[in-house]
């Protein structure tokens, strides 16, 4: 599953910060606490992001929620490299004359980030606070919030207004339909709106009348398999047993049912 830039940034963050709130920085005890508090407050929100990865459609209110919870991870990681950098590195078992002039040394380099993760300290809490008050958790869940999803839109797009996938189609097309008696899979990928939902349907509607079995499903990022393949089912013309619920059950009725069969899915 592809990991949001979100994510990406927030699990390695909340394992820095549980570095420094452990033994090895047990000498700053400010630090410690610091990067304890904010390890528990992103673990919050962390669980919060992960419901929003599974989820097709964001609601606005949470969308904007993790875009600010987005920047304000890069600011925290940011900040802690710089500590870890500068502080970091330091001889665990220095001397004392060596460790106290050290010590004097970074001082004003030690309130600086002290300051600085203050700062993040409050955009947590008001991080965590707006997520309690807008109930952010809630949201994506509420039966009144109904996504339009965006590829309904693109299959049924009329053909003759397409400028530019002439090309594309009829390569599609080539490899679908070669003489070679073989399971394929032909991938068509890109970025978010460059049309590949429409490639596939103008392809599906050019060659299934070649194929004993054939069915065109959209399926989202985040799939459930047992109503892909329910579905799936129906569009190949089958009767499935009411019985035949469990995930395994459908896909060995559909096995039976496309052996000996040229489909197009």
């Amino acid at each position: 599953m592809p990991v949001s830039a979100t994510m990406g940034v927030m699990k390695p963050l909340l394992g820095k910060l549980a570095t420094l709130a452990g033994d090895e920085y047990s000498k700053l005890k400010g630090v410690r606490k610091q990067a304890s508090f904010l390890e528990k407050e992103l673990s919050a929100m962390n669980a919060a992001l992960e419901k929003m990865e599974l989820m097709d459609e964001l609601d606005p209110v949470a969308k904007d929620w993790r875009d600010r919870v987005r920047e304000m991870s890069y600011d925290m990681d940011n900040c802690i490299d710089d500590f870890i950098r500068q502080f970091g590195g330091a001889p665990a078992k220095a001397g004392f004359i060596k460790e106290t002039v050290r010590h004097l040394k970074t001082l004003g380099q030690r309130h600086r980030i002290a300051d600085r993760m203050e700062e993040l300290k409050v955009l947590a809490l008001e991080a965590n606070e707006r997520r309690i008050r807008y109930k952010i958790d809630e949201c994506n869940s509420s039966s009144s919030f109904v996504a339009i999803d965006p590829r309904m839109s693109a299959i049924y797009v009329d053909a003759a207004g397409l400028v530019g996938t002439d090309g594309p189609r009829k390569e599609l097309v080539n490899l679908l339909t070669d003489t070679e008696k073989k399971l394929k899979v032909v991938s068509i990928v890109g970025f978010g709106g460059l049309g590949k939902t429409t490639l596939a349907k103008q392809v599906y509607d050019e060659i299934k009348g070649r194929f004993n079995c054939m069915a065109f499903l959209p399926i989202s990022q985040k799939p459930n398999m047992t109503w892909i393949l329910n579905r799936l089912q129906l569009k190949l013309g089958m009767h499935g047993s009411s019985s035949a619920c469990e995930l395994q059950d459908l896909i060995e009725d559909l096995r039976k049912h496309l052996t000996n069969n040229s489909t197009l899915l």
